[in-house]
C-alpha cells in the first residue's frame, strides 16, 4: 500500500470518527495529524497518525487516565496491539476507541463509579423508572461504507407507547441523539390485531423498507431502529442495502430471527 493510499484511508477515517462521536472526537490545534478523544473529565487517549499507518504501523497514541491502575492501562495497551495486529492494513481507531471505552466502563462499574454509557455491540436490560417499561436491548455490528456508519438496535415491546419509551431511551445516548438518521420500524401485536408503522427519519423510503423486512421474517411485537452517521460520501441504493443488513443483523444477534 503505498502513501497516498494511507492518507486517503486516513482521511475517511478520521471524517467518520467526526461523524460518531462529535465533540468527543477533536482534532488538536497546531499539532497536524494529531487528535483527542475524550471518554470523560477522567480519561483521555492523544492519538497521532503517521504515514505508515494503516499499511505498516499503528498510530502513536498517548492514554491520560490517572483514575486507571498499571494494569487496567496494560490491558488497554495489549487490546489496541492486538487490533492493529489482526487488521493490519485497515482503519482500527474507530475499534481502538470502542475497545477502550468498553474497559473504561468495566473498570468504572466495578469500582461503583458511574460514566456515561456508550453503544457497544452487545444485549443490556434497562428499566425506565416511569411506568417501570423495561427495555432488553441489542445493540448490533457497525456496517461502514465510505465514512458511512450503520448499526442496528432491536427490542421486544408490546404497543405503540413502548416504541417511543424505546426510541427516546437510544437518544439519551448523545452518539445516537447525533446521527444523520435514526430510522426505525415496528410491529406489534395485540387482541389479533397488528399495528405497524415505520418513520424514515428523513431517509425516504427506509423506514418503509425496514417494515417490509419485519413483515418478510414475520416477527412480532418487536422494533428495530438503524442508526447512520452519514459520512459526506453519498452512497446511492447502496444505503438501503447497509441499512437493511445493519437491521437483519441485530435481529439475528437478538434471536428474534434464525
Amino acid at each position: 500500500m503505498d502513501l497516498n493510499s494511507n492518507i486517503s484511508l486516513q482521511k475517511d477515517e478520521i471524517e467518520a470518527l467526526s461523524a460518531i462521536y462529535g465533540s468527543q472526537w477533536e482534532a488538536d490545534q497546531g499539532i497536524e495529524d494529531s487528535f483527542t478523544f475524550h471518554v470523560d473529565s477522567e480519561v483521555q487517549v492523544y492519538i497521532t497518525l503517521n504515514k505508515s499507518y494503516p499499511s505498516e504501523s499503528p498510530p502513536a497514541y498517548q492514554l491520560l487516565a490517572p483514575a486507571l491502575d498499571s494494569k487496567v492501562k496494560r490491558e488497554i495497551d495489549d487490546e489496541f496491539k492486538r487490533i492493529f495486529n489482526e487488521n493490519c492494513g485497515t482503519p482500527i481507531i474507530f475499534q481502538w476507541l470502542e475497545k477502550l471505552l468498553e474497559v473504561v466502563q468495566t473498570t468504572k462499574k466495578a469500582d461503583e463509579i458511574k460514566i456515561p454509557k456508550e453503544i457497544q455491540t452487545k444485549k443490556e436490560v434497562v428499566v425506565e423508572d416511569e411506568n417501570l417499561v423495561k427495555f432488553d436491548v441489542t445493540h448490533g455490528s457497525v456496517i461502514e461504507d465510505r465514512k458511512s456508519v450503520f448499526q442496528g438496535h432491536a427490542c421486544s415491546v408490546y404497543s405503540e407507547i413502548e416504541v417511543n419509551k424505546f426510541i427516546n431511551f437510544l437518544k439519551q445516548n448523545k452518539k445516537i441523539a447525533q446521527a444523520t438518521h435514526n430510522i426505525s420500524a415496528y410491529r406489534v401485536k395485540r387482541d389479533d390485531i397488528w399495528y405497524q408503522d415505520y418513520d424514515d427519519d428523513g431517509e425516504t423510503h427506509a423506514g418503509q423498507r425496514l417494515l417490509h423486512l419485519l413483515q418478510i421474517v414475520d416477527v412480532t411485537n418487536v422494533v428495530v431502529v438503524v442508526t447512520r452517521w452519514y459520512g459526506g460520501v453519498h452512497l446511492g441504493p447502496k444505503r438501503f442495502q447497509h441499512i437493511n443488513n445493519a437491521a437483519r443483523q441485530v435481529l439475528q444477534q437478538a434471536n428474534f430471527i434464525k
